[in-house]
């Protein structure tokens, strides 16, 4: 299967998306979970980015490192122009934002928006090994189920059902293959900008995780138990980078 490089792009990354669906399963017994759950599956998702992250910078900072911080730097608008466009973030200081009739919609275009950023992260990842994208991809499935699991939590307030719910956790998520084919195919047009697009994915991911999803998970429990949980799941993704690829 690894000797068919798109193949493994396509696959790997759909499946990244796909899993997403796994973070609606605490819904479907009707009850909302505990809010500790709430931030457990943000700082799950909080670790893994950050590893992911880590892992792309370091490699783009062996390519180039003026590229890389240049990429990172136009990552962190990014990522800080989807918060400012779409709102959505006040849904985790103010969860009766939910209320508001447009809430849904912009927190699956933010959750859209920020699945391209992670689909570019695949991307990349492919691009330098195979093996490396495919590790990135599996960290990034696991993340989706921990972010599925918030914004199922936020679309559940708006009356949305659980079965509609799990439909655009996965929908939400379909940029990650789609970006992810793209930089794949686009690698040898634009290869000098391979140290570049490493950052940009680095930078978005790091940016996201320090200004939404830690402040959300940390005002849902306590402070030592997510920073726990966020520093096993990185180093857990450096560690076993190392190990398997």
């Amino acid at each position: 299967m690894l000797a068919e490089p798109v193949l493994a792009v396509l696959l790997f990354s759909s499946l990244a998306a796909l899993l997403a669906v796994l973070g609606v399963l605490p819904f479907v017994s009707g009850r909302r979970p505990a809010a500790v759950w709430i931030a457990g599956a943000y700082a799950l998702a909080s670790g893994l980015m950050l590893g992911a992250g880590y892992l792309l910078m370091s490699r783009g900072l062996e390519r180039g490192a003026l590229s890389v911080v240049v990429g990172a730097a136009v990552g962190v608008l990014y990522a800080w122009w989807i918060k400012r466009y779409t709102g959505a973030h006040v849904y985790d200081r103010r969860p009766e934002a939910a209320e508001d009739e447009g809430m849904a919609y912009k927190l699956l275009l933010e959750n859209m928006l920020h699945a391209a950023a992670e689909g570019v992260a695949i991307g990349v990842a492919m691009v330098l090994e195979i093996k490396l994208g495919v590790f990135v991809a599996l960290a990034l499935a696991v993340h989706n189920i921990g972010e599925s699991m918030a914004l199922t939590d936020g679309l559940s307030r708006r009356g949305i059902s659980v079965s509609e719910a799990a439909g655009l956790c996965v929908g939400t998520n379909v940029p990650q293959p789609l970006l992810a084919l793209a930089v794949f195919a686009l690698d040898p047009v634009l290869a000098g900008l391979l140290p570049a697009a490493l950052g940009f994915a680095a930078g978005a991911l790091v940016f996201l995780v320090l200004t939404e999803l830690l402040p959300a998970s940390y005002e849902r429990a306590s402070g030592t138990v997510i920073a726990l949980v966020v520093s096993a799941t990185a180093g857990a993704v450096i560690l076993l980078e190392d190990f398997f690829v």
